[in-house]
């Protein structure tokens, strides 16, 4: 067992997750949106791996449910980026301000 403290987790997962959302809400790139949604998606996997080692610490019920988020999250961006492609293919930028001219 490791002398990590839970907070020590939730701080980090805490600043993962806060980076993720200033990302988020700041960028105007798509790409950049796209990995600051997958830095909010890890902050809360750490948060599913912390919580099940201290409060169930025999079982791997956090770990199987951080992957299966993580295997998601690869689909979900899979998808995203094809989606980009797509966008930059139409009207060669992917900046969300840009994105509404597509309808015209």
């Amino acid at each position: 067992m490791s002398n990590i403290p839970l907070a020590g987790y939730l701080i980090v997962s805490a600043i993962m997750f806060f980076a993720g959302v200033y990302g988020f809400l700041s960028r105007r790139n798509m790409l950049t949106i796209l990995m600051s949604l997958e830095l909010m998606l890890n902050a809360a996997d750490i948060n599913f791996v912390a919580f099940n080692k201290f409060l169930y610490p025999g079982q791997m019920d956090g770990a199987f449910f951080a992957m299966f988020a993580i295997g998601v999250s690869a689909a979900e961006t899979a998808i995203a980026i094809a989606i980009i492609i797509n966008i930059y293919r139409n009207i060669k930028n992917i900046y969300v301000d840009e994105v509404n001219k597509m309808k015209y």
